[in-house]
């Protein structure tokens, strides 16, 4: 397990800038933590870490969004996902195996992901911006 301290959104997006430079553009990444913890800054820095010029934003409404960079990224959110029937609807297991998938509310889907999923836990800690990222099943 990789573990990293952030101090601020900044450091969580060069840490995770960083990390793309590990991925070959096919995993699957589970991103977990409450509201405002740091998902999606998590997920612009991986973006600039591949070339994505695009602005990276919560796909709260749209489920999901998708970037073209050195490789395809597809940023999921499955907060109001309930169901296999949700997942096949929102097309999600056609995005497997097409570039890197980010999930935020992982949690939600658990079932659905298979073992070799990258999973990122991002926790608050007692001081208001640092934030402890720990990386299991690189």
């Amino acid at each position: 397990m990789t573990e990293f301290i952030s101090h601020s959104v900044e450091e969580t997006e060069d840490f995770a800038e960083e990390f793309s430079k590990h991925l070959n553009g096919t995993e699957i990444i589970a991103l977990y933590g409450g509201l405002g913890v740091g998902k999606t800054s998590f997920t612009r820095g991986l973006a600039r870490g591949l070339d994505v010029e695009d602005s990276v934003s919560s796909p709260t409404f749209a489920i999901v969004n998708e970037y073209v960079g050195s490789v395809p990224l597809y940023h999921f959110d499955m907060y109001r996902i309930e169901s296999w029937n949700d997942l096949y609807s929102i097309g999600f297991f056609d995005y497997i195996g097409n570039g890197i998938i980010v999930i935020e509310w992982s949690e939600n889907i658990e079932g659905a992901l298979d073992d070799d999923v990258i999973h990122v836990y991002i926790e608050n800690t007692d001081k208001e911006n640092e934030r402890i990222i720990k990386i299991e099943g690189v």
